[in-house]
Protein backbone atom coordinates (compact mmCIF):
# COMPACT_ATOMS: atom_id res chain seq x y z
CA UNK A 1 0.00 0.00 0.00
CA UNK A 2 1.34 3.45 -0.60
CA UNK A 3 1.10 6.46 1.23
CA UNK A 4 -0.25 9.54 -0.26
CA UNK A 5 -0.63 13.17 1.02
CA UNK A 6 -3.70 15.37 0.50
CA UNK A 7 -4.16 19.27 1.22
CA UNK A 8 -7.83 19.65 2.23
CA UNK A 9 -9.17 22.81 3.77
CA UNK A 10 -9.94 23.09 7.30
CA UNK A 11 -14.12 22.83 6.80
CA UNK A 12 -13.71 19.76 4.98
CA UNK A 13 -10.69 18.14 7.11
CA UNK A 14 -12.87 18.42 10.22
CA UNK A 15 -16.00 16.58 8.36
CA UNK A 16 -13.26 14.09 7.35
CA UNK A 17 -12.37 13.30 11.19
CA UNK A 18 -15.89 14.06 12.10
CA UNK A 19 -17.29 10.74 9.48
CA UNK A 20 -14.32 8.85 10.25
CA UNK A 21 -14.77 9.00 14.34
CA UNK A 22 -18.94 8.47 14.11
CA UNK A 23 -18.37 5.38 11.60
CA UNK A 24 -15.89 3.93 14.23
CA UNK A 25 -13.12 4.13 11.10
CA UNK A 26 -9.73 5.35 10.42
CA UNK A 27 -9.12 8.51 8.49
CA UNK A 28 -7.45 6.54 6.25
CA UNK A 29 -10.41 4.16 6.04
CA UNK A 30 -12.80 6.50 4.76
CA UNK A 31 -10.87 8.23 2.57
CA UNK A 32 -10.42 4.75 0.73
CA UNK A 33 -13.63 3.94 0.21
CA UNK A 34 -14.54 7.93 -0.57
CA UNK A 35 -11.90 7.66 -3.37
CA UNK A 36 -13.04 4.49 -4.32
CA UNK A 37 -16.17 4.96 -4.34
CA UNK A 38 -15.74 8.48 -6.42
CA UNK A 39 -13.87 6.70 -8.90
CA UNK A 40 -16.20 3.43 -9.33
CA UNK A 41 -19.11 5.75 -10.26
CA UNK A 42 -16.53 7.65 -12.60
CA UNK A 43 -16.21 4.62 -14.76
CA UNK A 44 -20.28 3.75 -14.36
CA UNK A 45 -20.29 1.42 -11.94
CA UNK A 46 -23.36 1.22 -9.21
CA UNK A 47 -22.00 2.64 -5.93
CA UNK A 48 -22.55 1.49 -3.10
CA UNK A 49 -25.04 2.12 -0.52
CA UNK A 50 -23.88 5.03 1.74
CA UNK A 51 -26.29 4.16 4.18
CA UNK A 52 -25.00 0.23 4.66
CA UNK A 53 -23.98 -0.12 8.13
CA UNK A 54 -24.87 3.34 9.17
CA UNK A 55 -27.08 2.04 12.15
CA UNK A 56 -23.79 0.05 13.16
CA UNK A 57 -22.71 0.25 16.55
CA UNK A 58 -19.31 -1.37 16.53
CA UNK A 59 -21.02 -4.07 19.63
CA UNK A 60 -22.55 -7.39 19.13
CA UNK A 61 -24.95 -7.01 22.15
CA UNK A 62 -27.28 -4.07 21.26
CA UNK A 63 -30.45 -6.47 20.50
CA UNK A 64 -30.01 -8.27 23.93
CA UNK A 65 -29.31 -4.54 25.87
CA UNK A 66 -31.92 -2.47 24.06
CA UNK A 67 -34.19 -1.71 27.40
CA UNK A 68 -31.30 -0.60 29.20
CA UNK A 69 -29.69 1.41 26.40
CA UNK A 70 -33.28 3.16 25.62
CA UNK A 71 -33.62 3.80 29.88
CA UNK A 72 -30.19 5.12 29.60
CA UNK A 73 -31.27 7.55 26.66
CA UNK A 74 -34.58 8.95 28.56
CA UNK A 75 -32.62 8.99 31.67
CA UNK A 76 -30.06 11.30 30.31
CA UNK A 77 -32.50 13.55 28.43
CA UNK A 78 -34.37 14.54 31.70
Amino acid sequence: MRRTTVKLPDELDAQLRHEAARRGMTISELTREAVETHLAAGRGRRRRLLAAGAGRSGRADVSERIEEILAAEVDRSH
